[in-house]
């Protein structure tokens, strides 16, 4: 990769903020090396182990990656047979406990959670344990780096011995200050320490009065500090004991680091392992700060950023674009004044490859995908006035040549206002040159200009589109947006005027302006308008198709809840029925029974009125069907026929007749819906020979497309299972008398499975094995009710 771009695209400033989410000197160093990779393969390993912190830090909301050091150094003194010292047992202590947390961290992370992390399962795999060695430190150092007296017996012994000598020593020292001439002779009345020995300070007149060794005076000479004669001895005695403690801890520390040495080569995978483990959670950390994302990785160069945010502009002030690039068209050329939004899309696309390919997610949104180039190129200069002189030419022309010796298909290449600083007709000349060059060798390019020459530029090449940034002249400033397909255009007489230049200056100034030069402008202007109520359009055009979708799937999912409720339904009104007609043969059974006693009984006449009443009761007992909006409808003989108009009297809705399916079954087609309807429930309208007649699958877009025939070759068993039981629903609702499923013959196996589960549907009429121009026995043909 070109070190110059990595400068110019201010990469290094993204290394610096990463740093700050590195926990340990290990992971900071990771990332001064880091450069972004131009293998696909690497770059999408990359992206994938970020990828795996990512989802890590959003289960867990953090890592275990404190207490981490970088130990090598102490272990290769190690080897050599030097000494460590406490201090650096603490740090290969902590780095190894670090390292026994991270590995606890990540199993935890696959077996609870039941997340895939095959990399960072790989690098735990890695992490050798180290118990033995993490245990012997502990036992010997403590966490200041002072040796333990439960190191050895010997020292525990030895610091015994100088604890019960230190007592005595101070036990006759302290008698001495506290005797009664001691207030008169001595400076202070404490003991202290010289020379590792026990002193007490005594005034200079009296030194010959405690007799001993003179270690130390004062500034002033007045007290000197006395080791007395009495104590001597002691001291003497617990120098020898201080002299066999540090041997023995010395010893200690020896031995301590030959242990070091046995396991030097697990100690730097140790630090390698966790190296790489820091850098991943700093790369995840940073990435979740500026709300970064994955990006797709492909090898064929097109770059696709949804919503890009440049990541080292403020969140609540950058202003998100779409960029496409090597798809349709591989060279943008952005024109336009100087309104200082171009350099910075150039950078953002830049960064964002170079951020993608070092294993960085980017700041974009989902669906965005980027292609891995071999090098990219970027002459930007931070130059934004005018006026330029000759020299700043020469410096971009030098890059220019530098790049056009090493451009290649597998390049991006950045141009920010290519050919200025020179005679414009030439710079333009120049810009065109450069950009076919650089075009014709198949590089993606993104290129930057305020030539009006180059507007032309992408409506006579091939794979070549404009764009501009768009200028809000109410505001005079720039939004920041990328418009592609609209070239730039001059806002100078529209900024003229806001600013208060009088109008007839302006006037006199348009007819300064050539005919072309006025219809280009008139053209461009006409194009943002287009595109502007273009977008618009289409996002009235998504709301209503996304209203659409949600009624179509609500129409779908009440006709399949009326289909699976109808036999249920039926069953329930011949059970109501059936109660209504036995409630009134119990009601005329007992009118009857009355009658006959009235007619047995002697001498009993039967009055007008009691069989009046009995009638009644009898005309009572009929069930009466509530009036509802279905009209008994006197209908006419007609012999119906494909294409007639009808009512469905039962629906009390109009269609038209698509085929007769039984002898006395139609099918109808009523708006978006088709419905088997029995002839008895049709009243003809009006015939209509030019009506489709035949069947006709629901638009449902494409999505929603009800096939004739379902191919499950390759299909696993349970998922063609899941198929066919969706697709004889969807047919169903589509109308389709009959359908064919193509399970190919194979073993025989998903033949046998498709055909009992039909057999046991309840709306599969039958089925039968294709026939030879049918596909004989690798098709199923489906005969629905």
């Amino acid at each position: 990769m070109n070190k110059k771009v990595l400068s110019t695209l201010e990469f290094y400033k993204i290394k610096e903020l990463l740093k700050e989410y590195a926990s340990s000197s290990l992971g900071k160093e990771k990332v001064d090396t880091m450069i972004p990779a131009t293998s696909y393969e690497e770059v999408v390993r990359l992206q994938d182990e970020t990828d795996e912190a990512v989802q890590a830090l959003r289960l867990t909301g953090h890592a275990p990656l404190s207490g981490i050091y970088d130990i090598r150094a102490h272990v290769k003194r190690a080897q050599i047979g030097g000494m460590l010292n406490g201090g650096e047992f603490v740090q290969i202590g902590s780095t190894i406990h670090a390292g026994r947390m991270m590995k606890r961290y990540i199993v935890e992370l696959i077996e609870e959670k039941e997340i895939d992390l095959p990399i960072l399962s790989s690098k735990e795999e890695q992490l050798p344990i180290l118990i033995s060695l993490h245990e012997e430190i502990k036992q010997a150092i403590d966490e200041n780096g002072d040796v333990l007296d439960s190191a050895s017996d010997t020292l525990r012994h030895l610091r015994s011995q100088l604890r019960t000598s230190e007592g005595r020593i101070r036990e006759k020292l302290e008698g001495m200050i506290r005797s009664k001439n001691a207030q008169k002779m001595l400076s202070d009345a404490i003991v202290t320490i010289r020379n590792d020995r026990y002193v007490i300070p005594v005034k200079q007149e009296y030194r010959s009065h405690y007799g001993g060794i003179i270690h130390d005076q004062s500034a002033s000479g007045q007290t000197l500090f006395i080791e007395p004669e009495s104590v001597v001895q002691l001291n003497n005695q617990l120098r020898e004991i201080k002299l066999k403690e540090q041997e023995e801890i010395e010893r200690i520390l020896f031995r301590l680091t030959g242990f070091i040495d046995e396991n030097a080569d697990e100690l730097f995978v140790l630090v390698r392992v966790l190296s790489d483990l820091d850098f991943v959670f700093a790369k995840a950390k940073y990435g979740k700060t500026i709300k970064a994302s994955k990006p797709s990785v492909n090898e064929r160069g097109y770059i696709r950023l949804v919503q890009a945010r440049h990541p080292l502009i403020p969140l609540e002030e950058v202003v998100a674009n779409n960029i496409e690039l090597g798809n349709e068209f591989t060279a943008i050329v952005i024109t336009g004044p100087n309104t200082g939004g171009k350099t910075v899309t150039l950078k953002t696309v830049g960064l964002a490859i170079l951020m993608a390919q070092a294993g960085l997610q980017i700041p974009v949104g989902e669906g965005s995908e980027i292609g891995v180039f071999q090098s990219v190129f970027a002459d930007i200069g931070d130059e934004q006035s005018i006026e330029q002189s000759l020299s700043t030419f020469s410096s971009h022309m030098v890059n220019i040549v530098d790049i056009l010796k090493e451009v290649d298909a597998n390049s991006l290449v950045l141009f920010d206002e290519l050919g200025a600083g020179t005679d414009p007709q030439e710079g333009a000349a120049l810009a065109i040159a450069i950009l076919d060059e650089v075009h014709d060798r198949g590089a993606r390019i993104i290129a930057t200009t305020h030539y009006p020459e180059l507007k032309a530029y992408g409506y006579n090449r091939d794979g070549v589109v404009n764009a501009s940034v768009e200028f809000n002249v109410e505001t005079l400033s720039p939004t920041y947006r990328l418009l592609i397909g609209v070239p730039g255009r001059s806002n100078a007489f529209e900024i003229s005027k806001k600013l208060g230049l009088q109008e007839w200056v302006i006037e006199r100034a348009r007819k300064h302006i050539g005919t072309d030069t006025n219809e280009v402008e008139n053209m461009i202007a006409s194009l943002e308008r287009s595109k502007k109520l273009a977008e618009q359009e289409e996002k009235e055009a998504k709301e209503y198709l996304k209203h659409a979708e949600k009624l179509q799937k609500e129409l779908q999912k009440q006709m399949i809840e009326f289909y699976e409720h109808k036999d249920e339904m039926i069953a329930n009104a011949e059970r109501k029925a059936k109660s209504l007609v036995e409630k009134a043969q119990e009601e005329s059974e007992e009118v009857i029974r009355d009658l006959r006693k009235l007619r047995l009984q002697k001498n009993a006449e039967v009055k007008e009125h009691e069989l009046i009443e009995a009638r009644k009761r009898l005309s009572d007992a009929v069930p009466s069907i509530a009036k509802s909006n279905m009209k008994k409808v006197k209908k006419k003989l007609h012999s119906y026929q494909p294409g007639d108009e009808v009512k469905v009297v039962n629906f009390d809705q109009k269609g038209h007749l698509v085929e007769k399916v039984s002898d006395n079954e139609w099918l109808v087609q009523m708006g978006i819906m088709k419905m088997k309807v029995k002839e008895s429930n049709l009243e003809f309208i009006k015939s209509d020979k030019k009506a489709e007649t035949k069947p006709l699958a629901t638009v449902r877009g494409r999505d929603y497309h009800v096939k004739l025939e379902l191919d499950l070759r390759g299909e696993r068993y349970e998922d063609a299972l899941l198929k066919v039981e969706k697709y004889i629903d969807d047919a169903i609702l589509a109308g389709y008398p009959r359908v064919s499923i193509i399970h190919g013959k194979g073993t025989g196996a998903l033949r046998k499975g498709v055909q009992q589960y039909l057999k046991n549907h309840r709306s599969v009429k039958g089925t039968r094995l294709g026939e030879a121009g049918e596909g004989g026995s690798g098709v199923t043909v489906v005969e629905l009710k």
